[in-house]
């Protein structure tokens, strides 16, 4: 059996934890600015229709009293830690998903914990012991439908779905419960007279791909209660990325691009740290509409260079043509790769790609800003 853990209104939680006087407030995290978006909303703020990715200043029209607050990552980093370690002392196979979620397998651990709602119990009981926070619980024979389970009684919730009870619960599953069915797929599919997860299962498969084309074979296979993926403790990372929302909407190609850069060299920093390479760089864009757009470009050889991820992030923004003032913008990277010896190369070898030797240089100022703290050096504007 699969278990999936989710943290309650995790940023918000962690905030009132450490100031009681917080203690059935509307709390909202992400900051005072009107520029900002909501990070986290305690419960109380979501009756008033607040929630995560909303912008600030709506936040404050839909609860004009609820207490904002600037996120705190790093706190909220160290409590996931603990929770993390607590979920290990129950089975090896624990997969991180986010900061405040993750699975479990929990196959062949009832001999020493009871069955699998006794250890979705005890694992509650822990964490609110030794954190002093709530979490939900979804115990399912897969991955797919504990995450669903998870949701179904927030917050401090367990729901167990058996393997004899998983045809009665996909048959009246509504549909926008599944993963991926958002607004724009869930009127698709009310077109087609899907409403439930069960409904899928009466209609043609080429039918589905038709119309919703890959999406509809997913679901086909959802809708059987199927999810063969497994829990892999030390799941790579799927996108790295860095984005900034910014204190004045702005149609200045130059300030856009100093952004871009000092995001490039984040998203480097942490490429490196990941040991990985990526292939596929992407940039997001908002713009005072709310519109978001995203660009991206394939590269030959996988990097991990800010010079090189900055070349092509700047490329896609002259290509963008902008005409909107923006509000956002982000570079991300996917299609990653493991770094292999081929590219250890010497800083002044001749036969190193001048990437290459970039990459040389963003590990020494890793190297200088972890002795000496991150202030220590400074990046110069890079010519394009």
């Amino acid at each position: 059996m699969i278990l999936h853990i989710d943290m309650d209104a995790f940023y918000a939680s962690v905030e009132k934890l450490d100031d009681p006087r917080l203690k059935n407030k509307c709390v909202i995290v992400g900051g005072t600015s009107n520029r900002g978006v909501v990070s986290a909303a305690s419960y109380e703020a979501r009756r008033y229709g607040v929630h995560s990715a909303m912008p600030i200043f709506k936040a404050k029209q839909k609860c004009p009293h609820g207490v904002f607050v600037p996120p705190r990552m790093s706190r909220y980093k160290e409590v996931s830690k603990k929770v993390m370690a607590l979920l290990k002392e129950f089975s090896p196979l624990v997969e991180p998903v986010s900061i405040d979620e993750a699975y479990m397998d929990i196959t062949g651990c009832q001999r020493l914990f009871g069955e699998p709602q006794e250890i979705a119990r005890e694992i509650k009981r822990k964490i609110h012991d030794r954190v002093q926070l709530t979490c939900s619980v979804g115990v399912a024979p897969n991955k797919f439908l504990a995450k669903i389970a998870s949701d179904l009684e927030k917050p401090d919730g367990l729901t167990v779905i058996l393997p004899d009870q998983v045809p009665q619960f996909i048959e009246s599953l509504a549909i926008q419960k599944v993963p991926g069915v958002g607004k724009k797929m869930l009127r698709q599919l009310e077109l087609l007279g899907i409403r439930t997860l069960g409904d899928v299962q009466r209609l043609p498969e080429k039918s589905l791909v038709k119309h919703l084309g890959k999406f509809g074979r997913h679901l086909r296979s959802l809708s059987s209660g199927s999810d063969h993926s497994r829990v892999t403790p030390h799941a790579p990372h799927k996108s790295i990325s860095s984005e900034r929302t910014l204190a004045a909407d702005t149609r200045d190609v130059k300030l856009l691009k100093r952004y871009l850069l000092s995001q490039s060299a984040e998203v480097a920093r942490q490429l490196r740290q990941s040991g990985v390479r990526a292939r596929t760089i992407v940039i997001k864009i908002k713009d005072a509409d709310f519109k978001t757009v995203t660009r991206r470009t394939t590269i030959a050889i996988p990097t991990q260079s800010s010079k090189t991820i900055y070349k092509h992030a700047a490329q896609l923004i002259d290509d963008f043509k902008i005409t909107q003032k923006i509000r956002l913008i982000g570079v991300g990277t996917t299609g990653f790769s493991a770094i292999t010896a081929s590219v250890q190369m010497g800083l002044f070898d001749q036969n190193t790609q001048p990437a290459d030797n970039w990459e040389k240089v963003d590990q020494a100022l890793d190297s200088i800003s972890h002795k000496f703290g991150k202030d220590a050096i400074g990046r110069a504007t890079l010519k394009e």
